[in-house]
């Protein structure tokens, strides 16, 4: 098992650049779609960027390798971000990208098991955690090494099935899980902190009896360092609490509720795309 991600300024830089050509494809695959979810895909980049190009072991050319570390998006409505970051990886064409929601695609509005890559379908949110735990125990009962990886949404974790799982991860020692909660601070219908707040977030994380970081969740060398102190906790699950920006990086999605699930017209397509430095 991997103890510790080296990393030189130069990684932190090119994971920075590789990034934001994922919200590149995030904004692209939407507007051509003309639906999905930009705002919640683009507040993420970073974390699964990070995660996919630096931290997990995984091998494009054998996604089934029993050895490899998983990663479940339970927040399945943000599938455009997983979609892009494995094209990059490797699993399938980046130019398959433009063919998300469309009719015949493997790359439909939430993930399924058709899609190089994806183990497990996203169902309804609020279930990836117990999909997460499901992974843990399998690989303890197997005697095998891979650690299992969760995105969240702040709003999903609203969700009751979430603090059962999370009871469990505990009970049963989970220590190869790391959960990453994307805390941009909006659901669909608005600010989590008006529609249900959640605070206070990592205290009720520690009470449940959680490893709890909270970092900033575009700022790369927390990222990893937060990828290394999970790898480090023994006998309990750590979750990263990554405070983030809906709709990062673009000027008129940061922060609007209203790109949670709407796709950009062509002028916004435009903008974002200038905003995120591609001609």
């Amino acid at each position: 098992m991997k103890t510790k991600i080296n990393y030189s300024q130069q990684d932190l830089d090119q994971l920075s650049c590789l990034a934001n050509k994922i919200r590149c494809h995030i904004v692209k695959m939407i507007s051509i779609a003309k639906s999905g979810h930009p705002g919640g895909s683009l507040s993420s980049a970073e974390l699964l960027t990070a995660l996919y190009f630096k931290v997990m072991k995984h091998d494009p050319k054998r996604p089934d390798w029993p050895d490899r570390d998983r990663f479940h998006l339970s927040k399945g409505h943000c599938c455009p971000l997983w979609y892009a970051v494995l094209a990059e990886s490797g699993y399938f064409s980046v130019e398959e990208l433009n063919t998300l929601r469309k009719l015949g695609t493997t790359l439909q509005g939430h993930p399924d098991r058709r899609a190089k890559g994806v183990d497990v379908a996203s169902g309804s949110l609020g279930q990836g955690l117990s999909v997460a735990l499901g992974m843990s125990l399998a690989a303890k009962m197997d005697k095998l090494d891979y650690r299992v990886y969760c995105l969240m949404g702040d709003g999903e974790i609203q969700e009751g099935n979430i603090w059962e799982a999370a009871m469990a991860c505990v009970h049963y020692k989970c220590d190869n899980i790391c959960a990453l909660l994307d805390y941009n601070g909006f659901q669909i219908d608005g600010k989590t902190e008006e529609v249900m707040n959640l605070e206070p977030l990592s205290d009720k994380w520690r009470s449940f009896g959680w490893h709890t970081v909270t970092i900033d969740g575009h700022d790369m060398k927390q990222i990893l360092d937060a990828y290394n102190e999970a790898l480090s906790i023994k006998t309990k699950p750590t979750i990263i609490i990554a405070r983030t920006t809906k709709g990062k990086g673009v000027s008129c999605m940061e922060n609007i509720c209203d790109f949670h699930g709407r796709a950009p017209n062509e002028e916004e397509t435009k903008q974002a795309l200038k905003d995120l430095g591609e001609n």
